[in-house]
């Protein structure tokens, strides 16, 4: 006698995650050596992220060199989970790469959220090591301390009322005029807009004081604060 069927009730959740997004240009080698010069200097940042590559700005290529771009960054341990960018014609081919994705948003079309922020977060204990904060949508302020392997994302700026030793990523969503505060700076890696400093290039005078980081152009600035 057979047994009866039990069916078992699968469970579909919901998880979004932050991606990097990496543009490649022409020439490609040219932008591949620079890729892995940053990486030589910062591994981290690529370090167990997701990263979608925009194809936008490469212009017409064909599946070699997308093949050698793809290759190039599995080499690097860059984890690509899609692409974007894409020419629609190229959808109708054999695609033997990472998925071809739609819906992004690029950041240039994500407005720098307004000052001061309706929608802040306010932490009001210390993050601990391998815990993550985030507010896509404001501030973050954290009244304590940010422990070594923290990390704190946010839309808007930065307020750390202690120690920030982790990685604190400030206007990840196109927002260049984000800043960051710290009342004593030990972090491992401060980024403001996609740009960053680790811990071995930011100014030895800054170490252990309390200090802002800002965006002068293409510059990541930091300076101690009275």
């Amino acid at each position: 006698m057979s047994k009866p069927l039990i069916r078992t009730a699968i469970r579909v959740r919901g998880r979004s995650f932050i991606a990097i997004s990496l543009v490649p240009e022409a020439p490609l080698d040219g932008w591949l050596a620079a890729l892995g010069e940053q990486l030589d200097r910062a591994p981290e940042v690529l370090s167990a992220r997701p990263v979608v590559v925009d194809l936008s700005a490469l212009g017409p290529v064909d599946n070699g060199e997308y093949a050698v771009l793809f290759e190039s960054l599995a080499e690097r341990g860059v984890r690509v989970i899609g692409v974007e960018g894409v020419e629609a014609a190229r959808t109708k081919e054999n695609w033997p790469f990472p998925a071809l994705l739609v819906g992004g948003r690029p950041t240039q079309e994500i407005a720098e959220p307004p000052k001061p922020q309706p929608n802040a977060i306010i932490i009001t204990k210390p993050v601990r090591s391998g815990q993550t904060i985030l507010n896509q949508a404001g501030d973050i302020t954290i009244i304590g301390a940010v422990s070594s392997g923290a990390e704190i994302v946010a839309a808007g700026s930065i307020h750390v009322y202690g120690a920030l030793r982790g990685r604190a990523i400030a206007g990840f969503a196109g927002g260049a005029g984000a800043r960051i505060f710290c009342q004593k700076l030990e972090a491992e890696l401060l980024s403001i807009d996609g740009l960053y400093r680790t811990a071995e290039e930011m100014p030895a005078e800054v170490r252990g004081q309390k200090a802002q980081a800002w965006l002068d152009g293409e510059t990541l600035q930091i300076q101690k604060l009275p």
